[in-house]
């Protein structure tokens, strides 16, 4: 048996950590692996040597001269090479040559910097921004074994537009192209830009393809410049290139549109043969097997015979089509009608449908901060043409648990099964009016059914049926539109154990949770976010509005007067009578090249009325968990500062959930990235709920003035870890303030493992 004392060991252990601080440093040394007569490249730097240059303009022009320098030292993050340092520690073998491959990055060398190379891009960028005298050099500076690069820029004058010119003979071409002289990019008194000429033939282009001009394309346009007219003016000319062929100097009207609604890619195409043909309002349809019916494409189509062609239309078709989501593919193509009297187009799609019916199996798991670990499995069927009208109908069934692995107020597990069918028809269904969605997206009418069973055990069980009937649209991809005419929520306890009446005795507020609730109203949302464009760019704006009704009809057919002890009932059930909004808006700031700066405000605002003095339990607001205050277990924060009786008693067994009619809640979060797949975050949470009217049993809640001095906050760190198929976040808060008056609970850090970005 091998024996060591303390004296070897504790050496042993000091020689390891010395080893391991060898290896950090050598890794840091940036010029470790830098071949001799060569040097780490560290940068470059451009000044600007005219001394008339604004101070602004010459930032402006520095900067994007900057960005064209090639080739860009060693990337760092917070200021540090760390992948230079990662490369240095690898090897070229192993494990050290994987590390490298994946996480390294080789050092940058001066002799990789091409000066001339270099000049020649600045100036050629200048030129094209108007500066036509100017004149750039540059040269290394090798200082031991680092070196870097310095350009100087004489831009001379800025030229600008003195005058722009349209064709202006009397062709069809032209006197379209003068139509649209209006709105053209390049105005008299701006800069001389090659950017701007381009955007311009590109703006002409789309303006003529709006015209009917099928066949004309930017190139066909030309811009002369004249920059001898003196005082550093330039005129524009454009012009039609005479090598322009006669079919894109024309405008071209639809003749016929021929639609294959079951198109098999592996059949030949037979665009003339329209035996099965079924002429239906201005298209013809081709689909022997009949699956789907023509009126399919009433809305969906854009172009009608004699229409002049236009490319926004032509999109459109593609769009609806796409957004119909019964086909794999979408496809069309144009032809030239031999006719001597007009310039027509035959137009021809050709759809290839998806599977009519399909089915999914879904299997999710949770761990939220009040210590629940839950799964749930979902199993989905789909029929996509569940009427020949491209109809979808969705029907899921589900089961799931959330099992208390470790609480202080005892175990009470959940289970919930239920089922769910939604029909959505892709078009407006309203009685008597023919409304139309002029977008890109096919509007919907859905109608939706669901039922679940909720089984807290040892405590109740609660059944709920809903039901919807509503519509949503979109006008892009930014803005979504959803409104629901009917809503439908009912609520029924089915059997609530003696333990959970002891603790109401208690506690009567607990009676709250499972409560008898009858909601029938209407909601609509309003959905606008910016980052959902397709854009690179992490900086853009989010907002989602929802304004949910509910028993104002009923409650003034009835008179209904809860406050004055006059609770009235609908189907033998007292219906719910409240107004709500929630307003959540965030911003989101892209700081560098991929870290964001991420803030988010959430307002809710719930006015019972009449047959109500709270909104319904399952309507209202709740703070605290996973995506809200995270140093916080969730919704264990509020009412204001009522303090929850699990802080300041003994025999408490659970926490229940906490509930307000008004909610205030502020995030921000720093989430700097640090590799492709790695990001951290730093944030700062604050917000509470409170409830609209006094409520006796829970002293402090009612909303005041002295709102600002309950707000809950916390503040933590985390690191999320992002896989491409999902992003997996894990967060570690603190409790800053509490809104307690009455208890102060130990200090501690609370720990967030979810799925996805908190907002």
């Amino acid at each position: 048996m091998m024996k060591m004392n303390i004296n070897s060991r504790t050496s042993y252990s000091k020689a390891i950590f010395t080893g391991i601080i060898i290896t950090m440093l050598s890794a840091c040394n940036t010029t470790k692996n830098i071949p001799d007569n060569d040097a780490l490249y560290t940068g470059a730097s451009v000044k600007i040597t005219d001394t008339d240059v604004p101070a602004k303009q010459k930032k402006a022009i520095t900067s994007s001269l900057h960005g064209l320098v090639r080739p860009k030292p060693n990337t760092k993050v917070l200021g540090m090479p760390i992948k230079l340092w990662i490369y240095n520690m690898g090897s070229e073998k192993g494990i050290g040559k994987w590390l490298r491959g994946k996480f390294g990055e080789p050092p940058v060398l001066v002799s990789s910097v091409n000066v001339t190379r270099n000049v020649e891009v600045l100036d050629n960028h200048l030129e094209n921004r108007g500066f036509f005298h100017v004149k750039v050099s540059g040269d290394t500076t090798i200082k031991g074994k680092k070196g870097s690069a310095a350009y100087q820029v004489a831009t001379g004058p800025e030229y600008k537009i003195s005058n722009i010119t349209f064709p202006d003979d009397s062709s069809e071409l032209s006197n379209a192209i003068q139509e649209t002289a209006a709105k053209t990019l390049l105005k008299k008194g701006e800069p001389f830009n090659l950017d701007l000429i381009k955007g311009e033939r590109v703006r002409i282009d789309v303006e003529l393809k709006e015209k009917g001009f099928y066949y004309f394309n930017a190139d066909y346009l030309v811009i002369q410049t004249d920059s001898t007219i003196g005082n550093n003016l330039v005129n524009m000319f454009l012009e039609v290139k005479p090598i322009t062929p006669p079919e894109a100097r024309r405008t071209y009207r639809i003749n016929d549109v021929v639609i294959y609604s079951n198109y098999n890619l592996n059949s030949s195409r037979a665009d003339t043969s329209m035996a099965s043909a079924v002429y239906y309002k201005g298209y013809y349809v081709i689909d022997s097997a009949k699956q789907f019916k023509p009126k399919v494409f009433e809305q969906t189509m854009q172009f009608q015979s004699g229409d002049l062609y236009s490319r926004k239309d032509h999109n459109t078709t593609l769009s609806r089509l796409i957004n119909l989501n019964v086909y794999k593919f979408v496809k069309n193509r144009f032809e030239t009608v031999n006719d001597s009297n007009q310039l027509k187009l035959n137009t021809f799609y050709y759809l290839t449908p998806l599977p009519k019916k399909s089915l999914r199996a879904e299997f999710t798991g949770t761990n939220k901060s009040n210590n629940l670990t839950g799964s749930q499995v979902t199993l989905g069927w789909r029929n996509r043409n569940t009427f020949r009208g491209a109809e979808q109908l969705y029907m899921n069934v589900f089961g799931g648990s959330e099992i208390a692995v470790s609480s202080s107020f005892g175990r009470y597990n959940t289970f919930r099964v239920g089922g769910e069918a939604t029909l959505s028809i892709p078009r407006f269904v309203i009685p008597f009016l023919d409304v139309r969605n002029p977008g890109q997206f096919v509007p919907k009418t859905n109608l939706q059914v669901g039922y679940e069973l909720l089984n807290r055990s040892k405590l109740y069980t609660l059944t709920s049926i809903r039901g919807n009937y509503g519509y949503s649209w979109k006008k892009d991809l930014r803005t979504e539109h959803q409104l629901n005419p009917v809503s439908i929520n009912y609520v029924q306890p089915l059997n609530v154990t003696p333990l959970y009446q002891k603790e109401m005795a208690a506690n009567p507020s607990l009676s709250r949770i499972i409560e008898q609730q009858f909601i029938i109203g209407s909601t609509y949302n309003f959905n606008y976010n910016e980052l959902a464009a397709g854009n690179t760019s992490r900086t853009g704006v989010y907002f989602n509005g929802l304004l949910d009704l509910s028993g104002n009809l009923a409650g003034l057919l009835t008179g209904a007067n809860a406050a004055a002890g006059k609770p009235k009932e609908l189907f033998g059930a007292r219906f719910a009578q409240y107004f709500k909004t929630e307003l959540d808006a965030r911003y989101y700031k892209q700081i560098g090249l991929k870290s964001q700066w991420a803030n988010r405000v959430i307002l809710g605002f719930g006015l019972p009325y009449g047959n109500s003095t709270e909104i319904p339990f399952i309507k209202q607001f709740f703070v605290g968990g996973n995506n809200s205050l995270r140093g916080f277990r969730s919704r264990t924060v509020g009412p204001g500062s009522y303090t929850p009786p699990s802080l300041t008693s003994t025999n408490t067994t659970f926490i229940p959930d906490q509930s307000g009619d008004l909610k205030l809640e502020l995030n921000t979060e720093f989430r700097p990235r640090f590799t492709s797949i790695i990001e951290g975050a730093l944030f700062v949470d604050a917000g509470n709920i409170w409830l609209y009217n006094e409520n006796p049993l829970k002293p402090g809640s009612k909303f005041t003035k002295d709102f600002l001095k309950q707000l809950a906050v916390d503040a933590g760190a985390g690191v999320r870890l992002d896989l491409t198929i999902l992003l997996l976040r894990i967060d570690l808060a603190v409790p800053l303030k509490y809104p307690y008056t009455n208890a102060t609970p130990d200090k501690g850090i609370i720990f967030n493992l979810a799925i996805g970005y908190p907002f």
